[in-house]
């Protein structure tokens, strides 16, 4: 199996692809789930169809990005992972290679729902829901209520207190703004932000990041996907898992073939395993917390429970339109990137 690559070394990889030529065997994947899940998937495809894979770990604002810029000649097979609206908007710009699943036939319905908006374009692999997690022992040192709903976190007792990812490059804070515009509209959505920025100690890059942040002590509250907050308390850490009071948002993770690819068969291969029992179990064996899409596979023990949670009804198709990700990202970038303060992105 070839080493995972990682962030950082990224680049390097992508150089020597460039420059070397990769093997009409080798899978490029970019990858937007956790990094243990990443190389789980990539270790069992590689262990069913004796292929070999090479995988990069990028948020999914990031992979968007970048099919964007290899329009015209791709070095990327799959994109695998990542909110699915994220998978739409690529979609709608025609850098997705239609593909049915051989699996399809058992996709719970919100899945089957994902791959009729996405043209045949993009699938459904996971669900999960939008929320935060806060560190009681951080809240309890600066003596601090602990919140229950988004509107808690915009009170100054929160100040420098809260971590959030960049909706720029993370799919999960993308969805958390298309969240509060269903759920507040566009208006109050964006004053509710620009309140909430006054308290942002961190805009991270991952959506993952703020919850991981908030399990160490190094931030009171983490803005994530409850199933992000699940697997670090699963780990030890002493979170209390929160879904807001006003309700909430949620994502369908996505997997896509890249338009171009010089290795479709092999890509098609790689999205009919994700999308099969074996390739999703592979998500709970590591450690994640996620619904799978399979009707087959069995539900993780501690994955949340999506029915006891207030839901907004998620307009992927609105929300996953490139004009409509494209306005609502440049209104967050001015009126609260811009005035947000102090302002740090890792």
């Amino acid at each position: 199996m070839k080493p995972f690559t990682s962030l950082g070394a990224g680049a390097a990889l992508w150089l020597c692809t460039a420059l070397t030529g990769a093997s009409a065997q080798d899978l490029s994947v970019l990858c937007a789930v956790d990094e243990s899940w990443c190389r789980a998937m990539d270790a069992a495809f590689e262990a069913e169809t004796g292929l070999e894979v090479s995988t990069v770990r990028r948020s999914t604002g990031e992979i968007l990005d970048r099919l964007r810029h290899e329009r015209d000649d791709p070095t990327v097979d799959v994109w695998w992972g990542g909110t699915g609206d994220t998978h739409l908007q690529a979609a709608g710009e025609d850098l997705l290679e239609p593909h049915r699943s051989r699996h399809a036939g058992d996709a719970l319905p919100w899945a089957q729902n994902f791959y009729q908006i996405s043209g045949g374009k993009a699938s459904g692999v996971y669900a999960g829901a939008l929320g935060f997690a806060y560190n009681p022992d951080v809240l309890a040192r600066q003596g601090i209520d602990a919140p229950s709903c988004w509107k808690d976190l915009t009170d100054p007792q929160y100040r420098g207190l809260v971590q959030m990812a960049n909706p720029t490059s993370s799919g999960t804070a993308f969805t958390m703004l298309a969240t509060l515009v269903q759920l507040l509209g566009e208006e109050e959505a964006f004053q509710y932000l620009a309140a909430l920025a006054g308290n942002i100690e961190l805009f991270t890059t991952a959506g993952a990041a703020p919850v991981q942040a908030a399990a160490r002590g190094d931030t009171g509250v983490g803005i994530s996907f409850i199933h992000d907050a699940v697997t670090q308390k699963l780990a030890g850490a002493p979170l209390v898992i929160v879904a807001p009071c006003e309700g909430t948002g949620y994502e369908i993770g996505a997997v896509s073939i890249v338009k171009g690819t010089g290795n479709l068969e092999a890509a098609r291969r790689f999205v009919d395993y994700s999308m099969s029992p074996e390739g999703q179990a592979t998500g709970h064996a590591s450690g994640q917390n996620q619904i799978p899409s399979n009707a087959r596979v069995a539900l993780p023990p501690s994955a949340p429970d999506i029915s006891l949670i207030r839901m907004v009804d998620y307009d992927f198709s609105t929300f996953g339109s490139p004009d409509q990700r494209r306005r609502l990202l440049d209104r967050f970038d001015n009126e609260v990137l811009g005035k947000a303060e102090p302002i740090a992105t890792q």
